[in-house]
């Protein structure tokens, strides 16, 4: 085998850092700076030539910048004549424009994929996109990890008298559906209505959660508002607690304050993204060992599916 680096951009070191000390290999090096205009330069410090080399870089706020900066060690990379170039986004940006949902807007999230194929990426590694159908908007290999590997374990530890996992709206119904046949619980559905972007009402509960320990199920959480309205009515019907299980904490706006203030009495998350501040409801579970796993797995031609089942 050639052998392979890893390299990070500046959006998670920490993530990178935890990663390849499962790994056992150290981080290759890279200067990453900014001109006084803000423009990215990128200087790759060691001989990447005939190496699959990995970048890890989510493409979280600042969103343009951390894609910039992806798309720069990128192109170094390539011109530094590396074999093959995996980005590792744990979270991937823009997912949530993956279609036409009014006249005359983008599809961003295929304009990011096509942007990515071209700078030279030869496969993406990430979890949970917002809509399964972007693994399609690409022409090269993407692999899609489950962050619901990491939450089974620890709601099991929890042993709640009696769970029931609950999907925040209509959307995420297949996503809560997976999760609840993975742990053998039941299921119900927060019914909402979206009046604006980033702002939702909550308006019924279909199913019973009277006297239940719910675990609410998403792939991300925004601004929180969703989350902590549908805490407020589940509880209304007369669950016992609510606990919420996100993969990527995106927590923009007045999310600390909702969750802090709100009726959530436990969001867990992982550490796709870095945390902006503390909160005592909030828990993380790392996701780096499993990336560490499905890197070592491509680049021995191992199977990365095996891992979830």
């Amino acid at each position: 085998m050639r052998g392979y680096k890893v390299f990070s951009g500046t959006a998670h070191p920490e993530f990178a850092a935890q990663m390849v000390q499962y790994l056992g290999v150290p981080l290759s090096q890279a200067t990453v700076s900014r001109f006084s205009d803000g423009e990215i330069n990128v200087q790759i410090k060691e001989s990447v030539r005939g190496r699959d080399v990995f970048i890890v870089q989510p493409t979280g706020a600042p969103a343009n910048d951390n894609l910039m900066e992806l798309l720069i060690m990128t192109d170094a990379l390539r011109r530094s004549s590396a074999a093959s170039i995996t980005a590792v986004v744990p979270y991937f940006g823009y997912a949530r424009q993956d279609r036409k949902a009014a006249p005359r807007v983008p599809i961003t999230a295929k304009l990011i994929a096509n942007m990515m194929e071209k700078a030279g990426i030869t496969r993406v590694i990430t979890m949970d996109l917002h809509a399964g159908q972007i693994q399609g908007f690409f022409d090269i290999p993407v692999d899609n990890l489950y962050g619901s590997i990491i939450f089974k374990e620890y709601v099991r530890s929890k042993n709640l008298n009696s769970p029931v996992v609950a999907s925040p709206d209509i959307g995420g119904v297949a996503r809560a559906r997976y999760f609840a046949e993975k742990l053998g619980y039941d299921m119900v559905i927060v019914d909402k209505r979206r009046e604006k972007a980033n702002e939702s009402e909550v308006m019924n509960i279909i199913g019973n959660v009277e006297g239940r320990d719910v675990i609410i199920v998403d792939d991300m959480i925004d601004t929180a508002g969703t989350i902590v309205k549908a805490a407020k009515a589940l509880k209304e019907k007369g669950a016992t607690s609510v606990m919420a299980c996100c993969t990527h904490p995106v927590l923009s706006g007045p999310a600390y304050e909702r969750i802090e203030e709100g009726e959530l009495d436990e969001l867990v998350v992982t550490n796709t993204l870095p945390l902006k501040k503390e909160c005592s409801k909030i828990k993380v579970l790392s996701v780096a060992n499993l990336f560490g796993e499905v890197i070592r797995r491509v680049y021995y031609n191992e199977s990365v599916n095996s891992l979830f089942h």
